[in-house]
């Protein structure tokens, strides 16, 4: 099997629009969370959602390529000219046939189909906008990538919810293992703080209802009421290592270790008992060729709602056994919300910053302990750590599990 490296970052989220705004975002202890502004919530029960500021498409993009995208679409496209500019890959030099693409979205693009479905009930379908279908559809995160950056090799896209960006990571990381590409961008896009996504979590009482931003999403915490909705891009340059190594690239971690499972158990509940999940996380450790102990870091799902934070405790438990009071554990949540297909990659970013940094943001918003969720959750202040293993684990509605373990490039 081939090594694999990471070689450029790229974000947007709602604590910054790229990488060093989000490094300072996560050690400032910077929360996204504030009154939605997208529409008028006066009749909906979530007020309060991660919106990303101050971003035109047009600073990363000609004006006609951005008015064919979606936001989630843009998002992706700003998050990957990031990652590449940061990696020093020059396409133009590269067979354009071994570098390729694997970013998902859960959901794609609900304003296009809510704008659209509106025009159709007013004015009738012949009015509908003729890019509806290529604007809203999932794999355009994918598409307009390859097509901006000049990507003709694996072009893909996985779509898990909540698990998506971490199973586009890990089966990038598969292309380039197997030698079906020897660099590809990979991660999650989501752009979904519309009125259907947050009636349609309000429903399922998945959302927090609380207007309070400094104690909205609170993974962990024994008051934890449900996730609060984010938005933005998360990508990672991923390259075979022996490539990254002849041109001199700034190898800043290592993909070391996959693992993807199912619960099989319940369309929104993940298992109670944490087994799917810890399966996920002991396959990425095994993948990786080490033991358990030798992980140092968590960065947990953690969404704030009772039922995973408490069945991924388990679930951590499982695997770490007596080593999981040494961990390390936080969730970036607690400041960016839940950005769904997102989530994993910003996560994944998150992961590698503080390898590269020795120092583990906290889990800020934490103040009453439970004791069902009894791990070290880093929720006083950013701790000082070496980080020569860390994991980064996802769970998404419909029972999907992924975890991927990268290791710090200095070792």
């Amino acid at each position: 099997m081939r090594r694999v490296v990471v070689t450029g970052m790229g974000c947007v989220t709602p604590i910054g629009n790229n990488i060093e705004e989000y490094r300072q975002g996560l050690y400032e202890g910077r929360i996204g969370f504030g009154p939605i502004t997208r529409f008028d919530t006066t009749e909906y029960k979530a007020k309060i959602a991660a919106e990303v500021k101050d971003f035109d498409a047009k600073d990363y993009m000609d004006f006609k390529s951005a008015k064919r995208m979606e936001l989630f679409s843009q998002y992706a496209v700003a998050a990957a000219a990031e990652a590449i500019k940061q990696s020093g890959i020059d396409i133009e030099n590269e067979d354009p046939y071994r570098a390729g693409v694997c970013v998902g979205s859960g959901v794609g693009s609900l304003q296009a189909i809510e704008r659209e479905h509106e025009k159709l009930l007013n004015k009738g379908p012949r009015r509908v906008d003729l890019l509806l279908v290529p604007k809203m559809i999932t794999n355009m995160a994918a598409g307009n990538i390859s097509i901006q950056f000049g990507l003709k090799g694996k072009s893909i896209s996985i779509s898990t919810a909540c698990a998506t960006g971490t199973h586009c990571i890990g089966e990038a990381y598969r292309s380039i293992q197997c030698s079906d590409a020897d660099i590809m961008i990979a991660g999650g896009a989501e752009a979904t703080i519309t009125p259907i996504c947050v009636s349609g979590f309000s429903s399922l009482t998945a959302l927090s209802f609380s207007e309070d931003p400094a104690r909205c999403s609170i993974p962990f915490d024994k008051e934890r009421n449900g996730f609060v909705i984010g938005e933005g891009a998360g990508i990672l340059v991923l390259e075979e290592y022996e490539h990254a190594k002849r041109r001199g690239a700034n190898i800043l971690a290592e993909v070391v270790g996959y693992g993807a499972t199912s619960d099989a158990y319940h369309i929104t509940s993940p298992a109670e008992d944490g087994m799917g999940a810890a399966k996920a996380m002991e396959n990425a450790i095994n993948g990786a060729g080490i033991k358990p102990s030798d992980i140092t870091y968590i960065n947990a799902h953690g969404t704030s709602t009772h039922h995973n934070d408490l069945f991924e405790t388990r679930a951590i438990r499982m695997v770490f056994k007596e080593h999981a009071d040494n961990l390390y554990v936080n969730s970036t949540k607690s400041m960016t919300g839940h950005l769904l297909g997102a989530a994993g990659a910003i996560e994944a970013v998150a992961t590698i910053i503080q390898m590269n940094e020795s120092l583990i943001h906290r889990t800020v918003g934490y103040k009453v302990a439970d004791e069902e969720c009894d791990l070290n959750y880093v929720t006083k202040e950013n701790i000082k750590a070496k980080i020569d293993y860390a994991l980064s684990d996802s769970l998404a509605f419909g029972g999907h599990n992924a975890a991927l373990v990268f290791k710090n490039a200095d070792n």
